[in-house]
């Protein structure tokens, strides 16, 4: 029994080591055939070449190719080796088993948003905004040009049709109205620069200076026009002796704002320094202003040969007005975009860029501006009058107080200054003023911000060089003929108002930058203590913002 039963254990051993030979004569095959699975498996082509050997091969050969793949595995392969008391075991990875099993769901986990990331990207913007008043201006640009073009061919008609009754009037205009508006045209580019120019080297003295010499100006302009002793120059004159006397309660009234308005005007200032190319758009918007208004003067002539010439002209003053300020908000966008860069991200950007930018992707924005922010700021302006005299009448001033809250709302949709984020983000117009409104009431500047007298000084510069035009042109015409001086007088304070205010757009826009930048980031190192100092004092009552004076009570009775 004992040798029969050693007999069959070497039978046994001896087909164990023929079976262990042919398994090791099948072993290179089945390397190489895990190799190339390991190369499909690089591939994405694992699945189908699994399941053709599973098609391929009996059970035993199965588990030999098994086997032998984890044998040969390295430590980069997704499956890996456990060894547990000299056993193999496969472990597959999770992203292994993910391959032929469903995959979780992914654990929500909370998305942070980098604010300043955002902030670049949105600086970039490269929508149009406010596309409907582009749209609308683009018509009305279309329109203009056509009828000053047939109002122009009209004229010229006029002047060679020798039976036409209108010729001689034809004639006196162009001799005795022409040179005289172009006059006042050149005359009020040159006294922009000048403004401009003094404003930036003497800021100090150019605040009280603008103040008193628009008063003495629009007085003398009405002095002078009262001395021609006609109906027409006396009421005009009349009108400019009335804004002198508000203008110089005005100038008596915001004394005590005097000294910061010169603070913040030259700390605003500084970056202009930095970007000498930064007056180019002024340069390109007044050249441009200028041959338009020559064409339009044409077109006034012209219209005198038409139907209607009152209501013509009165269509084509309208529509000078708002190009020039839409000419302005051009200025106000370009030199907003680039100091409010500086202000944010420290970026020297250039102005040729920004030009094109505010004469493109912005500019149904400032054409929109153009239209509601004059209006605007006017109506806000006779709520305060009316404020004034609120006194204890309630019959005739009850609704003082209800016509200066509605102003004050209509206000946070519609300001000057919405420009900067305009400029700055590709905002729209009624959503960049109701987040820079926001921002003054978050850092608590709506004092300031609303007591502020540079919108006011560049308004009263516009004013004095058209006081200045109406003096020059007034006597010029006086002496060649008398009959049209009040109608050049108008011309000439029109066309130097307008002028002079699309170069003063440049000092107006660094300071608009230079609040709106300081309430978005007051802990920026490029702004100095000059508004954190006045707000502490207004809130200590050191230097209270000067109240709306009221008319006294025995004058109301």
């Amino acid at each position: 029994m004992g040798a029969a039963e050693h007999v069959v254990v070497e039978r046994e051993s001896e087909e164990e080591r023929r079976e262990e030979e042919k398994e090791d004569g099948k072993g290179g095959v089945v390397v190489e055939e895990k190799e190339r699975e390991e190369e499909d498996l690089e591939k994405g082509k694992v699945g189908a070449f699994v399941e053709e050997n599973r098609l391929g091969m009996n059970e035993e050969e199965r588990d030999h190719f098994h086997v032998s793949m984890l044998q040969t595995l390295n430590p980069t392969n997704p499956l890996r080796i456990v060894i547990n008391g000299g056993t193999r075991v496969a472990t597959p990875s999770p992203s292994q088993s993910s391959r032929f099993q469903t995959p979780p769901p992914p654990r929500s986990q909370p998305r942070s948003t980098p604010t300043p990331q955002q902030s670049v990207t949105t600086l970039n913007s490269r929508r149009f905004t406010n596309k409907i008043s582009l749209l609308l201006y683009l018509v009305h640009k279309v329109a203009a040009i056509a009828l000053v073009g047939f109002l122009i061919f009209k004229g010229i008609q006029g002047l060679i049709d020798a039976s036409n009754p209108a010729k001689r009037k034809e004639e006196r205009v162009l001799k005795y109205l022409l040179p005289q508006v172009e006059a006042a045209s050149l005359l009020s580019i040159t006294l922009a620069f000048a403004w401009q120019k003094a404003v930036r080297e003497w800021p100090r003295i150019m605040v009280y200076f603008i103040l008193w010499c628009t008063f003495f100006m629009s007085l003398s302009a009405g002095i002078l026009l009262i001395c021609f002793q006609k109906p027409s120059t006396d009421g005009v004159g009349v009108c400019f002796i009335a804004f002198a006397i508000g203008n110089g309660l005005y100038a008596c009234w915001v004394s005590q704002r005097v000294g910061f308005c010169f603070k913040v005007l030259l700390k605003a200032l500084e970056p202009v320094d930095k970007f000498p190319d930064l007056n180019q758009p002024a340069y390109w918007m007044l050249g441009s202003g200028f041959l338009w208004m020559s064409l339009w003067i044409l077109a006034v002539v012209g219209a005198l040969n038409f139907y209607y010439p009152p209501l013509v002209i009165i269509a084509l003053v309208l529509s000078l007005a708002w190009t020039t300020e839409v000419m302005r908000n051009v200025v106000n966008l370009t030199v907003s975009r680039v100091i409010a860069l500086y202000y944010l991200r420290g970026m020297q950007s250039n102005t040729q860029f920004c030009f094109q930018r505010a004469l493109t992707r912005n500019l149904g924005s400032a054409c929109l501006g153009s239209l509601f922010v004059p209006a605007i700021e006017a109506l806000r302006i006779v709520a305060r009058g009316l404020n004034l005299l609120e006194g204890e009448d309630e019959f005739m001033f009850s609704c003082a107080h209800c016509c200066l809250n509605v102003m004050q709302s209509i206000f946070r949709y519609g300001n000057g200054w919405a420009y900067v984020q305009i400029a700055a983000y590709g905002k729209g117009f009624v959503k960049a003023s109701q987040d820079t409104w926001a921002l003054f009431e978050r850092e608590e500047m709506v004092p300031i911000v609303d007591s502020d007298m540079t919108s006011a000084i560049c308004f009263l510069t516009g004013v004095c060089s058209g006081s200045i035009c109406v003096i020059v042109v007034a006597a010029w015409t006086a002496t060649v003929h008398e009959p049209f001086t009040a109608t050049i007088s108008l011309l000439a304070f029109f066309v130097g108002y307008l002028m002079t205010r699309i170069a003063m757009a440049l000092p107006h826009a660094c300071v608009s930058c230079y609040y709106v930048c300081y309430a978005e980031n007051p802990e920026n190192r490029l702004f100095d203590k000059t508004i954190k100092e006045r707000l502490e004092m207004i809130k200590t009552g050191r230097d209270a913002v000067m109240p709306t004076p009221r008319v006294p009570r025995r004058f109301t009775r």
